[in-house]
């Protein structure tokens, strides 16, 4: 018995040090491999009705699906990143030669307060809004160099992109065509109870194909309605400013008022106002609306979790994978609640009801 059981303690070591090394030998590739599963959960719907369109030709299914994919999603994706580095490296142009201030804009709006309004915020403390509004602009100038830096590395990495591209292709039409197979592999593998090893993997679809659908169709959405509103009032920077708004639109109770926000400020303050105005109503009335319409439709209530674990979750996965973290950090967050679940539940009486 003894032996029996160091052999078994051994095959585990064995298994848990090749389970690690395998990681980190996909380390490098992590994000090809988180959107060719995302893609593949995503698409799985359309690759079982084409199967059964050409009668159960997996091969030309999966093809026709990858197809798909590449002119719903990747194409328009590359398109998009392509002008976003043009336009990132020439606003980062102008802020260096001084066409572009965060500084100037700033003291525009400075000028413009009211002399009681200036008298108002001396009385309470705030008189020196000067130093503050230099603050302000500082930290804007930076972050914006930030993401201009940022959008340029990503146009200069083009071998590791295409490296990348073309594994998530590959990775995705095998998942596509084995994806069921594979499925019904690690389910059977887990050292987990049926219901645990099902209620998880379900789980995790489920989170994976409401986060992709979801949330980041609404961010899309909501991110395009704002830069084509920056292009129609002539704001510099539409496509970038976009970008940047359907990033905030995924955090909940921030979202991309945060860049409409003060652009609408700015035109009332320096005489813009019906440029404010309608910047104003289309933020409130059609960005804000974009997410209670949409999301109920694409997500549904039972798939949602609370605001602040998305925002958490979204911040941090932001924060340690980049922009791969729109995905992997409500989905590890999902996990963890859905983990916490089973475990709670694991001795519970099936006729008791839950809490």
């Amino acid at each position: 018995m003894r032996t029996s059981q160091l052999e078994r303690g051994a095959f585990l070591l064995l298994l848990a040090a090749v389970t690690v090394a395998f990681c980190w030998v996909l380390l490098p590739f992590v994000g090809a491999v988180m959107w060719s599963v995302a893609l593949a959960i995503l698409f799985t719907p359309i690759y079982r009705r084409m199967v059964r369109r050409f009668n159960g030709r997996h091969n030309l299914a999966a093809l026709i699906t990858l197809a798909m994919a590449l002119v719903i999603v990747i194409l328009p994706l590359i398109a998009i990143s392509m002008s976003l580095v043009g336009e990132a490296t020439n606003i980062s142009q102008r802020m260096r030669s001084g066409d572009v201030s965060f500084t100037r804009y700033l003291q525009q709006m400075l000028n413009a307060i009211p002399r009681w309004a200036m008298d108002l915020l001396n009385r309470v403390g705030l008189g020196d809004i000067e130093a503050m509004l230099a603050k302000i602009a500082q930290g804007a100038s930076a972050a914006s160099q930030q993401i201009a830096t940022r959008a340029l590395a990503i146009g200069q990495n083009t071998f590791e992109f295409l490296v990348s591209f073309a594994l998530m292709l590959y990775m995705l039409f095998f998942l596509l065509r084995d994806g069921g197979q594979l499925s019904g592999t690690i389910r059977n593998a887990l050292p987990l109870a049926k219901p645990h090893t099902n209620f998880l993997l379900n789980k995790f679809t489920t989170v994976i194909r409401a986060t992709v659908k979801g949330n980041i169709v609404v961010a899309v959405v909501q991110g395009l309605i704002g830069g084509l509103t920056f292009w129609a009032l002539d704001v510099q920077g539409a496509l970038l400013w976009g970008v940047v708004m359907t990033i905030l639109s995924l955090l909940p109770a921030v979202g991309a008022a945060l860049i409409w926000g003060p652009v609408a400020v700015y035109f009332i303050a320096t005489g813009s106002t019906w440029q404010g105005v309608t910047l104003t109503l289309i933020g409130v009335f059609v960005i804000g609306l974009v997410d209670n319409v949409l999301r109920p439709l694409l997500v549904g209530k039972d798939t949602q979790m609370p605001d602040y674990i998305v925002l958490m979750s979204t911040v941090g996965g932001l924060a340690l994978f980049g922009i791969n973290g729109f995905v992997i950090g409500p989905v590890i967050a999902a996990m963890f609640m859905a983990a916490w679940h089973v475990f709670a539940t694991a001795d519970q009486d099936p006729d008791e009801p839950a809490a």
